[in-house]
């Protein structure tokens, strides 16, 4: 899906270019991303995964803040690789590549606008299975608030990447009935866990990444060793899965 060398296009299907996100916007993250050094084998890998549709936009900053802090986390050591990856607007599903260099991937995140168009979740999964046949991808993160796919080929998905050991921690943005039962079988399928994105909340939705970010790099071990409220939740949480 990507090389060492250039930013992972996932998949864009030819469209009108009023359906398309600017050709302008795309071309500065491909460029931004391309100036970031990619991480050695050395380190856990975790992918962050937005959806970035016109849903999103109102909480758009939030993310960002939060993630900017996750990454400030896994900044701190230098042990934790991490991916960007979103979809907007026409099939347009992209990937920067792994990297520890985190104050570039935040840079990454804010040139992100939210564009129309319907969920991809399906080429979220996707990729991140192939990454791991690659190497290992630790755990996921994935920020969304809508699903309108084939919620069984989404399952079986998630239930290969639980196979695999990789674990997706689902952040639900509002109270969908359907997204809420689809995000949590994901989370239980994949051996992760489902949370919701309580935006009155952002600071403890802060530490729960900081605390994903801490299993990736380090598993049960490193959380245990940590020990704040929210580890203690997460581990709760994973051992809940079967993990």
């Amino acid at each position: 899906m990507n090389d060492k060398k250039s930013p992972a296009r996932v998949d864009r299907a030819t469209a009108p270019a009023s359906s398309r996100s600017s050709s302008g916007d795309i071309e500065a993250f491909l460029k931004a991303a391309r100036s970031i050094t990619p991480a050695t084998k050395s380190h856990g890998r975790l992918v962050f995964a937005l959806d970035a549709t016109m849903s999103r936009q109102p909480t758009w900053d939030i993310a960002c803040n939060l993630q900017s802090a996750m990454f400030d986390t896994a900044g701190k050591d230098g042990k934790l690789a991490i991916q960007l990856l979103y979809f907007r607007g026409f099939n347009e599903c992209r990937a920067s590549r792994f990297v520890t260099e985190t104050g570039a991937l935040k840079d990454l995140m804010v040139q992100i606008d939210c564009r129309g168009g319907q969920t991809q979740i399906s080429k979220v999964f996707s990729h991140i299975l192939k990454e791991n046949k690659r190497e290992q991808v630790n755990a996921a993160v994935f920020i969304g608030d809508a699903m309108e796919e084939n919620v069984d080929t989404l399952a079986h998905k998630a239930a290969e990447l639980g196979m695999h050991g990789v674990p997706v921690f689902m952040f639900q943005e509002g109270h969908d009935p359907r997204t809420e039962a689809a995000f949590k079988e994901f989370a239980r399928l994949s051996r992760g866990a489902w949370f919701r994105f309580d935006r009155s909340a952002p600071a403890t939705l802060a530490r729960l990444l900081s605390s994903v970010a801490v299993y990736a790099t380090g598993g049960f071990k490193a959380l245990e060793k940590r020990g704040t409220r929210e580890d203690r939740l997460l581990i709760e949480n994973l051992r809940g899965s079967g993990r």
